[in-house]
């Protein structure tokens, strides 16, 4: 494997994209929250009535950027990118635009029957078995994920009464390659649940000086002889996905809050 050498990129994310009347020279909220189920970002766009301010662009799709306001604070909100290369691009473009923190969430395979459908998982450590990562900083088996705000997000769990699961995850690039081989190597070393993103956020936030949160809500069961689909599909459970999204508004504000404190 190359070794990581110099971190400064040639290629530097430049932000958002914009419309004909957009303010290109936006600085944006620095409190983003990324929502993996284009469902729920949409409902979540139409309720709040966000304001479209911008785009993050690929060769093969576009993706609208807007911002949310909650209890007096404004917040940038995104379609997150599935897989750990397009989140990490996700939060490279938004950091150039100006985003410092970012609160990401959505669902999750489950390595332990007994965590309940559609509750919460908190990773606080991700073992590191996607490609992403390793661009950002030293090879490792794991790195630390959530350093912060795990107290904070607990009393709002509780605020709402949600139950909710601490513990590592195995983060992959391959769902097709979940083999039961590799399952019951990862719960030997005590993860809790699989996810695509969590060890590539924390890398990227790492290097980017960044704060982050990620959080899940349970989706399918691997923790059995055959492949349990639970609520993965994205309408499955639909009103319960979409209680969680309190969750993500109450500890953005406080994220938020603080950073008003600190200056």
């Amino acid at each position: 494997m190359i070794k990581l050498g110099h971190l400064e990129p040639l290629l530097k994310a430049k932000g958002l994209d914009f419309d004909e009347g957009q303010d290109s020279n936006i600085k944006l909220p620095k409190v983003a929250i990324g929502v993996f189920s284009k469902h729920l970002f949409n409902s979540i766009v139409d309720k709040y009535h966000c304001k479209e301010v911008g785009r993050i662009r690929n060769v093969n799709f576009i993706k609208r950027v807007y911002i949310l306001s909650y209890k007096k604070c404004k917040f940038t909100i995104f379609l997150a990118g599935v897989g750990a290369s397009a989140i990490a691009s996700d939060i490279e473009i938004l950091h150039a635009q100006g985003v410092e923190k970012v609160v990401i969430f959505g669902s999750c395979g489950v390595l332990d029957s007994t965590i309940e459908d559609c509750s919460i998982v908190i990773p606080n450590l991700a073992f590191r078995e996607e490609g992403t990562s390793y661009h950002y900083v030293e090879a490792s088996d794991t790195i630390e994920v959530n350093p912060k705000y795990q107290k904070a997000f607990i009393k709002i769990l509780k605020k709402f009464g949600f139950g909710y699961t601490i513990g590592s995850v195995w983060t992959t690039d391959a769902f097709y390659r979940e083999t039961i081989d590799k399952i019951d190597y990862f719960k030997k070393k005590g993860a809790k649940a699989v996810d695509m993103e969590a060890s590539a956020i924390a890398a990227v936030c790492q290097v980017l000086n960044m704060e982050h949160f990620i959080f899940y809500y349970a989706g399918d069961n691997l923790d059995c002889a055959v492949w349990d689909a639970r609520s993965l599909e994205e309408l499955a459970n639909i009103e319960k996905k979409k209680a969680v999204v309190i969750l993500a508004l109450e500890l953005a504000q406080k994220m938020s809050q603080q950073d008003k404190a600190s200056h």
